[in-house]
């Protein structure tokens, strides 16, 4: 707790890079690095007999790893006090409601709520309460009823066309964002009841204009956490413009590699920066174009079309981050329109037995589509409305009587809408 300066503390933060990455690297990264040099050695017919290793992959150790790597870097740059009591440091990184899956704290937020003195409050308690409900929707009434379509067509992807393929990307956005949201929810609002603060990790990401905000909106501790540790560290903006755009390239790239030890994920993140650095490379002439067709921001046409991109970009990335390898994805992307043409023009002509058609065999009834549609549906809805202000704040100002209403609402939706399969674990707990 004596280090003054930061040559003092160097040799502390090698320790704990070495020590984390080394074991993110060896349990995560280990087989995959392995298996692409075997792959390189082989093409030249070269000798490589470095054996697979069969090691479980610690639950949440992405999320753990990093939250100690951000106290250390923290500690280096002088901006948190070393941390002296062993039980409170360990609090910070066993935490149980963000330990799996996040939101990766920063260390200057959680550790000084451990030393305060925490009393039973009513309103954090029913606040958190209203969260973990809320999460629990999204949960189990979106996303794991509609990861059954996405899992049937994604796990044979050769059975399928294009308008299957288009029908499970679309779910899949929703099923990934309900899935990892509604985990965050039930962790915000558990740590409340106990008086904890977590910072927020979604912002209603759908709603961007641009993939530059979407990611301001979108898993904010992890994207925040590379721009903070990361992004600053090797330049940030202040450098010449090309190392600039490489700079943001490179971040997306670590962290479509943090997602998984795999080249669909490595991939996954090239997407999301190329459109990024597409987007600064285009950013003047977007703005000449604006002022010229007099479009402002708040025009509903440039709303529009520009959620109808960042929802394009985010679910064509997300095809790499769903299939099983890089085989199915390529084929996948190959023949991501085929019959779409074909479908829209029986479609527009009122031949309403191909939609039946095209939907017939992908895991889901037409009642159970109907479903996760309308529960998409309240979805957006309450994320409207949060466009001028807070749900909370809506619910505080309704009738007690029309508050409960939505209450047991939500809870019968639960029981009884909510698709309940034992292997539908939270996405995220894989990373």
């Amino acid at each position: 707790g004596g280090l003054e300066t930061r040559r003092e503390r160097r040799p502390w933060l090698v320790l704990s890079l070495v020590v984390n990455i080394g074991l993110l690297f060896a349990f995560k990264y280990f087989n995959f690095a392995n298996e692409s040099m075997r792959a390189l050695f082989n093409h030249f017919n070269l000798f490589y007999n470095v054996p697979y290793f069969h090691v479980l992959l610690p639950v949440g150790i992405s999320f753990y790893t990093f939250q100690t790597l951000s106290y250390s870097m923290s500690v280096f740059r002088g901006v948190q006090k070393p941390e002296r009591h062993l039980g409170i440091f360990a609090l910070y990184v066993s935490f149980f409601p963000q330990l799996v899956a996040g939101p990766i704290e920063r260390s200057t937020n959680l550790l000084p709520q451990f030393y305060e003195t925490h009393v039973f409050s009513y309103r954090n308690t029913v606040s958190g309460l209203r969260l973990i409900l809320w999460g629990m929707f999204k949960k189990v009434v979106i996303a794991d009823r509609v990861g059954v379509l996405v899992a049937q067509v994604f796990g044979s992807p050769q059975e399928y066309n294009g308008v299957a393929y288009l029908v499970a990307l679309f779910f899949f956005a929703y099923q990934v964002f309900c899935d990892f949201s509604g985990y965050s929810d039930i962790a915000i609002g558990t740590a409340r009841i106990f008086g904890v603060k977590l910072m927020l990790n979604f912002n209603r990401p759908f709603y961007s204009k641009t993939m530059g905000e979407f990611w301001h909106r979108w898993h904010i501790s992890l994207s925040s956490w590379f721009r903070d540790y990361f992004y600053i560290s090797i330049g940030g903006s202040r450098v010449s413009k090309p190392r600039w755009y490489f700079n943001v390239y490179a971040t997306f790239l670590l962290s479509g590699l943090w997602h998984g030890a795999s080249w669909n994920f490595v991939i996954w993140g090239s997407v999301h920066g190329v459109f990024i650095v597409l987007e600064m490379l285009t950013a003047r002439f977007r703005a000449s174009l604006m002022r010229l067709t007099h479009i402002t921001e708040q025009n509903w046409f440039y709303r529009i079309q520009g959620v109808i991109y960042c929802m394009s970009v985010f679910s064509f990335a997300h095809l790499f981050f769903r299939t099983r390898d890089l085989h199915d994805a390529i084929y996948m992307v190959a023949h991501l329109f085929s019959g779409v043409g074909d479908f829209l023009v029986r479609m527009m002509q009122g031949d309403w037995v191909v939609l039946r058609i095209n939907l017939r065999g992908l895991g889901m009834t037409q009642k159970e589509m109907i479903i996760a549609l309308l529960a998409i549906a309240v979805l957006e809805s309450v994320h409207f409305s949060q466009r001028t202000r807070s749900i909370s704040l809506r619910l505080a100002e309704m009738p007690t009587a029309m508050r409960w209403a939505l209450y047991y609402g939500l809870v019968g939706a639960i029981l009884f809408f909510g698709a309940y399969n034992q292997s539908a674990q939270f996405i995220y707990f894989q990373f």
